[in-house]
């Protein structure tokens, strides 16, 4: 699982244990699933049903920026969470927030920009970003300061080598780190004062456990905002998400979507549109989540793992390891395969130190949870 390709590509691997577990599971062992940031239920019964009654139909593609209904929704929901007018031809519904990311690199920059991005972090913003031939430059965060990213972080890394773009999140994967108002805009700031492009991951927006989520967008609209339906609405394998684009790159945006998908999927465009107004369904999850995280967090604690305070969005424990081993990839193998519990090894999100961090997702039931304690607990003893 570690090999890489020559322009530093590396697997995902999440998706390499999730395949390994998949595979596990196909013989006949029982698997905890804590490796993917996986919503375990469905789509609210009212976006199922919507999809139902659209299966009939021819599904053609759609304008390559989305459904008008999908796009007006979203002005609407920019309005009524963000107190934000957002004009609809701004908006670009897109194949998740990976072709987002896609849009916004290509939009926004061109070949051999540099991108700065928080280290931890999502390991697919690197591998895209290498993927595409664009430069990275890894800021680092850190437990110490709650793994948030502050100006000052942006300014020093800004200082020792420039970088034209910043992709950022809040709530963050893989440690759930959320940034407030103030530290938000602070971050718009210091971007703008730098002349650097400010991309905002919004992606675990509802999944603050703190307060409401604030967006870029209610503090400039010079940001390019990535947004999901994937994990706040569980949809993640509907595969549909959508992005804000300022002014300036708005037409870009638009012919790199003719020319690189077409368009969203309709069917997932019109399950999107409903979903939109089910945000009591969404919030009966995010009450479960938070149920999980307060219980995951203290049962990591009682094992010996380094969690600190649960996080403040999102939902991953990011734990420190030490006292049981400095190989995160060697952990997690012997983990899945001996106590039948799937989790992400730390280097995925961090190839400088992450080999001593492993994150777990508690996305998925109650009782996944439970189930997963009780076989760490075993496990370790047995170690």
């Amino acid at each position: 699982m570690t090999d890489a390709t020559d322009d530093g590509l590396m697997p995902f691997q999440a998706m390499e244990i999730l395949k390994r577990a998949k595979a596990l599971e196909a013989t006949g062992r029982s698997i905890c699933h804590l490796e993917v940031g996986e919503p375990g239920a469905p789509p609210a019964p009212r976006v199922l049903e919507a999809v139902r009654k659209a299966l009939p139909d021819a599904q053609g593609y759609t304008n390559a920026k989305g459904l008008a209904e999908l796009r007006a929704g979203l002005v609407g929901y920019y309005q009524s969470q963000h107190g934000v007018a957002v004009d609809p031809e701004a908006i670009v519904c897109t194949m998740g927030s990976s072709a987002g990311f896609i849009l916004a690199f290509h939009a926004a920059f061109r070949p051999g920009a540099r991108i700065a991005v928080t280290r931890p972090g999502y390991p697919a913003y690197v591998n895209t970003l290498l993927g595409l031939g664009f430069g990275v430059a890894e800021i680092p965060v850190t437990a110490a300061n709650g793994w948030r990213l502050t100006g000052a972080d942006i300014a020093a890394a800004h200082a020792r080598a420039p970088f034209d773009g910043l992709l950022f999140a809040s709530p963050a994967n893989p440690t759930g780190a959320a940034v407030d108002r103030a530290g938000l805009q602070e971050i718009v700031e210091t971007c703008a004062r730098l002349g650097v492009t400010f991309i905002s991951d919004e992606i675990y927006h509802g999944l603050d456990y703190r307060g409401p989520s604030v967006s870029a967008l209610e503090l400039t609209d010079q940001a390019i905002i990535i947004n999901s339906f994937s994990k706040y609405y569980c949809m993640t394998g509907w595969r549909i998400g959508w992005m804000v684009v300022p002014e300036r790159f708005v037409r870009r945006a638009e012919i790199l979507q003719q020319n690189l998908f077409i368009s969203a999927p309709t069917l997932s465009q019109i399950a999107a549109t409903v979903a939109l107004g089910e945000r009591d369904y969404a919030e009966e999850q995010k009450a479960a989540y938070a149920t999980n995280r307060l219980r995951l967090n203290a049962g990591l604690a009682e094992l010996g793992f380094a969690v600190g305070s649960p996080s403040d969005g999102a939902f991953y424990a990011y734990a420190g390891i030490s006292a049981f081993s400095n190989d995160a990839m060697e952990f997690c193998a012997r983990l899945l395969d001996e106590a039948g519990v799937a989790a992400t090894p730390g280097v995925d999100f961090d190839r400088t130190d992450g080999h001593g961090f492993v994150r777990f997702s508690y996305a998925g039931t109650g009782e996944s949870i439970e189930r997963a304690i009780e076989r760490l607990q075993g496990w370790l003893r047995r170690a």
